[in-house]
């Protein structure tokens, strides 16, 4: 599988053969061309600037160095601006009700801070070629964009903030446009296996390097864009950064993406992102959070779905099953042998599930005395979080033990993650 060589200081010496493969696609319907000649390490020339980009680009660059990378060699001529951004903005304020709850009272500070967000050449090109041939994955970096500005804009942030917020939302997943369609953190939650899980969490590094190497962007929009996934408690990725070791743009980003994550699913509404950014103590920003769980309460009431029976019986299985699997794990803890990686996970495990379980007290949901109307609604909503979280925690711990663990590890690895999802609440709320 293909991918950005991460550890290169020339990472983008030869092209990366799916961000090319989403260049070629947006060419069909796009004037993208060389602007300037395009050479090999040994000088000879591959492309003639002006020359549109076609199919034959592909052939030519299979396997080659360049002097300098491709994204830097082409532009587009009827590309993203400044001004289509606007009206996508503006369109999504109207077609959006959900966002439009937060993204509405900002909407004038948003179109005028627009005027000081610069779209760097390259990524001009990358940004043009998403919305021709990954229409979603640009939708969702324009949503970003707007959602980081009203946050920081909410936050009190002057216009140039507001400008440098959304500028980091925009581009904080340029970097999976390095990897395969097939890994887009859209299916993260629900259809990724683990080693294609993999191949996601590099996605925010690969954005660093894009633009620290390629783009003259701030340093603060490029670390941003680095810390998008991590998390104040270290649960994150790519690099588990705690609590100062996270930019405050940093975090901002990371309420930006987790608010977002939520309404991608069905059905989804603020409710369910106040939840997710509330179900664990002190994994977000409480300034941003609190931006979009005010929101939430503003919002139309949640409904439930369960009996009180079913909402009772579950509540009470889910506050055993976490009890139960917080002390499996920690009896796993004492026996888990090297390698050193394969302890590190069966501790992150157990340092995770305990967050979980801290949540779970804070809520008070164990007490099932009382609860009715709107509490059994979040109660449900709850539940679904927390679900969630323990098929993501699931993934990191796999991720953490790597690869290349003998079969006896192995088969820890399996009863680490066995017990994590053995234990998670069962059943959907729709």
């Amino acid at each position: 599988m293909a991918m950005v060589d991460t550890t290169s200081p020339s990472a983008f010496q030869t092209a990366n053969p799916h961000a090319l493969a989403v260049i070629l696609d947006a060419s069909e319907t796009r004037s993208i061309m060389a602007s300037e000649d395009i050479f090999d390490l040994k000088g000879m020339k591959l492309w003639a600037r002006n020359q549109p980009v076609t199919a034959d680009l592909q052939r030519k660059l299979m396997d080659r160095a360049l002097q300098r990378p491709l994204e830097t060699c082409l532009m587009v001529e009827d590309g993203v601006t400044v001004q289509t951004l606007k009206e996508r903005l503006s369109s999504r304020v109207r077609q959006h009700p959900t966002l439009a709850a937060l993204l509405g009272p900002q909407e004038d500070r948003l179109i005028k801070a627009m005027g000081q967000v610069r779209l760097h050449s390259v990524v001009q090109l990358l940004l043009s070629a998403c919305e021709s041939a990954r229409p979603a994955t640009f939708e969702h970096s324009v949503d970003a964009m707007a959602l980081a500005g009203a946050l920081q804009a909410t936050a009190g942030g002057d216009d140039t903030a507001v400008a440098r917020a959304m500028t980091a939302g925009l581009l904080h997943d340029i970097g999976e446009m390095y990897l395969a369609p097939t890994h887009g953190e859209g299916d993260a939650a629900n259809n990724l296996d683990i080693d294609t899980f993999r191949q996601l969490v590099v996605h925010p590094h690969i954005g660093q390097l894009l633009l620290s190497q390629l783009t003259d962007y701030p340093k603060e929009v490029v670390r941003a864009v680095a810390e998008h996934h991590e998390r104040l408690d270290g649960s994150g990725y790519p690099h588990r950064l705690k609590a100062d070791g996270i930019s405050p743009l940093g975090r901002l980003l990371a309420v930006t993406e987790e608010t977002l994550a939520a309404l991608r699913q069905p059905g989804a509404g603020l409710a369910q992102a106040s939840v997710a950014l509330r179900v664990v103590p002190a994994e977000f920003d409480e300034r941003h959070a609190g931006t979009v769980v005010g929101a939430a309460r503003r919002a139309a009431q949640l409904v439930a779905h369960l009996s009180d029976q079913e909402l009772h019986a579950r509540l009470d299985s889910l506050d055993s099953n976490l009890a139960i699997a917080l002390e499996r794990l920690e009896g796993l803890i004492e026996d888990t042998p090297s390698p050193a990686s394969l302890r590190q996970a069966v501790m992150l495990g157990h340092h995770l599930v305990k967050r979980l379980r801290d949540g779970w007290n804070a809520s008070g949901l164990w007490s099932t005395d009382g609860i009715e109307g709107e509490d059994a609604a979040e109660a449900e909503t709850v539940c679904a979080a927390l679900q969630a979280r323990l098929e993501a925690i699931e993934r990191s711990v796999r991720l953490t033990a790597g690869q290349g663990l003998s079969e006896d590890e192995q088969e820890t690895l399996d009863q680490l993650c066995a017990i994590i999802i053995d234990h998670a609440p069962t059943g959907e709320v729709a």
